[in-house]
């Protein structure tokens, strides 16, 4: 199991990333357009640096839904290399059975 503080922070930043997301596409559409002039373009990168980091959403880190591990999940599942095979074994998730030869 994941510390129960780095599983909420990592929701605190989903919930940032979806209540920021608009603001954050407008301004960056904004600084990444050419034809405007280059004075619009730095204000719109100045503000859009004020806008707290963990509403970026390359900040959010892929966990496990049922112990909040890190590493090795499996996006399709969201679930941990260790979890998946636990229920796999248990025939929790369908069409998927363990190998065996």
């Amino acid at each position: 199991m994941a510390k129960t503080s780095a599983v909420e922070r990592n929701k605190k930043r989903e919930r940032m990333a979806k209540q920021y997301a608009n603001r954050r596409a407008r301004l960056k559409e904004a600084v990444m357009n050419r034809e405007v002039s280059p004075e619009e373009r730095f204000e719109a990168a100045l503000k859009l640096a004020e806008l707290p980091r963990n509403s970026a959403k390359n900040r959010i880190r892929n966990r496990c839904e049922v112990t909040g591990r890190p590493r090795a999940t499996y996006r399709k599942f969201k679930l941990a290399r260790v979890m998946l095979r636990d229920l796999a074994s248990q025939g929790q998730i369908p069409g998927m059975v363990k190998s065996s030869w």
